[in-house]
């Protein structure tokens, strides 16, 4: 896995520039709603001004909830062989946004709700030209 080259899974997503991974959002300053991915205005109805701004969003949060996924993820996902279940949390950041991704080594026992996480950057798979696909992920504190 080390000798692969790493791809991002997709642009802007999170910033390293601080040594360690933070997620960047868009934050409306009007309504002062937080979006993930970052995006180019405010996506709340009720907001009317919609002045938006890129910002990296708080490095830990807490498990609000999370899923097992006990069957592969559909194509492009590689997943490895045998399949090791998935676990994926919906965490709660301080600033109010929910954030779903992948927990970093942890299996379904060790889980639990209202578990403080880190943001941290990751291998979500290597797809079948031998790249590995990074991510974000959360991992516990």
């Amino acid at each position: 896995m080390a000798d692969n080259k790493q791809v991002l899974i997709g642009e802007n997503l999170f910033d390293m520039s601080g040594g360690e991974p933070a997620l960047i959002v868009t934050h409306c300053k009007s309504c002062g709603d937080y979006f993930f991915p970052k995006t180019f205005t405010c996506h709340n109805p009720e907001c009317k001004e919609k002045q938006v701004e890129d910002t990296l969003l708080s490095r830990r949060g807490v498990i609000e909830n999370y899923s097992i996924m006990n069957y592969p993820p559909p194509p492009p996902f590689v997943a490895k062989d045998p399949y090791e279940p998935i676990v994926c949390a919906a965490v709660q950041f301080p600033e109010g946004i929910v954030i779903i991704g992948m927990m970093e080594n942890m299996t379904a026992d060790q889980v639990k709700i209202g578990m403080e996480v880190e943001v941290t950057v990751g291998t979500l798979y290597t797809n079948k030209n031998g790249e590995d696909i990074i991510a974000w992920k959360f991992r516990a504190v």
